[in-house]
């Protein structure tokens, strides 16, 4: 089912990502496309704090992967913007992520990069700049 949201601020992005991960159950694979600057990572801050994290959340573009504890599941937070392909993934052991456990939620931006190393149960968050504060956010799940 697809939901579209606009946003108008950061407190509206909020109130998405927080409604969203209110239904998270454990074992999604979400996936968020946007262009640079556009808010995945946004996203990724409030949803994580939705789900308990205490630890600031940063983006993992130059570590490719940075992990975090939240109340009731473990997040992993891939940035894939520096691969080449999806065979650098694969050489890092990400398939070891993206099985599906109960107990991890896994989110990955850039996941166009390494789309041949993913499942179709994937749930798709695209961000869109409308202007300088306005989003609009389309849930594909």
């Amino acid at each position: 089912m697809k939901k579209e949201y606009v946003s108008h601020s950061l407190e509206d992005t909020k109130k998405i990502a927080f409604n969203f991960a209110r239904n998270l159950k454990g074992g999604e694979i979400i996936l968020l496309n946007g262009d640079l600057g556009a808010g995945k990572t946004t996203f990724v801050k409030f949803l994580a704090k939705r789900l308990g994290v205490r630890d600031i959340v940063t983006s993992p573009t130059f570590t490719i992967l940075k992990q975090y504890q939240g109340e009731k599941f473990s997040i992993n937070h891939f940035d894939m913007y520096r691969l080449n392909d999806y065979q650098e993934a694969y050489e890092f052991g990400f398939e070891d992520f993206i099985n599906g456990n109960a107990h991890e939620i896994t989110l990955i931006e850039w996941s166009e990069r390494i789309i041949e190393l993913l499942s179709k149960n994937c749930i798709v968050i695209n961000i869109s700049i409308i202007d300088e504060n306005s989003r609009k956010i389309v849930v594909d799940e």
